[in-house]
C-alpha cells in the first residue's frame, strides 16, 4: 500500500506522483476499476463537476477542496486508461495543456502587448481560428445546457467584436423581444396564437436577456439558480409550516399557502 511520503504535504510533484501511484495499484488490482472504460467514466465525471459546482455555490472550501480531488482522479483516471491502448499518457495532457497556454499568451510569451482583457480574448479567438478552429463558435460545446450555452456563444462573439456597443442597446433589444413574445398571445383571453412561434420568441427574449446579464456582469447560470434555491428553501418553509398544522398543501387556498410564504421571506 501506498505510504505518505514525508514531503506530500508541502510538495505538489510528490503529492501528484502519489496519485499517480495510487491510481496505477487501482486499475491493477480493484476490480471495479479494472474494468472502466473511458466510456463508462463520463457520466460520473458529469456528476462529480455538479458536486463542484454545488460546493463553490455554497461557498464551502472545504467541499471544493475535496470535489477538486474527485476530479483529479478522474482525470489521471481517463490518462491511464488511455496509456493501455498507447493513445495518450498524463504526460502527453499535462504538456499538451503547457504549450496550448503558452500559445495562447504571447503577451506573456511573447511580443504581443494587450491594455486589457479584452484584448486577451480577441487575441485568444483569433489564435484559434489561426490553429485550425472554423468557426470562433466551433469551441462551444453541443452538450452544454441551454442558458450556459447562451452565455458562452455571446462570449465568443463579442471576442471578434461582434457586440452592442452600450447596455442599453441591449434593453431595447430586450423590450423589442417582449413585445414581440406578447404578440403571439391573443390579447382577449391570453390564449396562444402558434404554440411554435411562442416558443421561438421566448427564445429570443431569454436569449437577449442573458446578452443584458453580461453587459451589468451578472451570471446567469448563477443567478438562476440562486433563485432556484431560494424558491426551494421557501417552499420548504412553506411544506413544513402546513405539515405542523396537520395540513396538506393540495387542500390549502393559495391565500392561506402565502401566508407561510410571506414568512418564509422574511427568514
Amino acid at each position: 500500500m501506498p505510504i505518505t511520503p514525508p514531503d506530500t504535504a508541502n510538495n505538489p510533484l510528490s503529492a501528484f506522483d502519489r496519485l499517480l501511484t495510487i491510481m496505477n495499484d487501482l486499475r491493477e488490482n480493484c476490480p471495479w476499476d479494472k474494468i472502466q472504460t473511458i466510456e463508462s467514466l463520463r457520466h460520473l465525471t458529469i456528476e462529480e463537476t455538479y458536486e463542484l459546482s454545488d460546493a463553490i455555490l455554497g461557498n464551502d472550501m472545504d467541499e471544493i477542496r475535496k470535489e477538486l480531488g474527485d476530479i483529479m482522479l478522474h482525470l489521471v483516471f481517463y490518462a491511464r486508461i488511455a496509456s493501455e491502448t498507447n493513445s495518450f499518457t498524463i504526460t502527453d495532457v499535462l504538456n499538451g495543456i503547457c504549450d496550448k497556454l503558452i500559445n495562447r499568451h504571447p503577451h506573456i510569451y511573447g511580443d504581443v502587448d494587450v491594455n486589457d482583457e479584452e484584448d486577451v480574448k480577441r487575441n485568444w479567438e483569433q489564435i484559434k481560428l489561426k490553429e485550425g478552429n472554423k468557426s470562433v463558435l466551433g469551441g462551444v460545446p453541443a452538450s452544454l445546457p441551454a442558458l450556459v450555452k447562451a452565455a458562452r456563444i455571446q462570449e465568443k462573439a463579442r471576442g471578434v467584436g461582434f457586440d452592442w456597443e452600450d447596455k442599453s442597446q441591449v434593453w431595447e433589444k430586450v423590450e423589442e423581444e417582449m413585445h414581440e413574445f406578447r404578440n403571439e398571445y391573443n390579447a382577449e383571453d391570453n390564449t396562444v396564437i402558434d404554440q411554435d412561434r411562442a416558443e421561438s420568441e421566448f427564445g429570443d427574449l431569454l436569449f437577449s436577456l442573458i446578452n443584458y446579464a453580461r453587459f451589468v456582469n451578472i451570471n446567469p447560470e448563477n443567478a438562476l439558480e440562486k433563485t432556484n434555491r431560494k424558491f426551494i428553501k421557501r417552499f420548504q418553509h412553506l411544506e413544513s409550516q402546513a405539515a405542523a398544522k396537520g395540513k396538506k398543501l393540495q387542500d390549502m387556498t393559495l391565500a392561506e399557502m402565502d401566508v407561510y410564504w410571506n414568512e418564509a421571506k422574511q427568514l
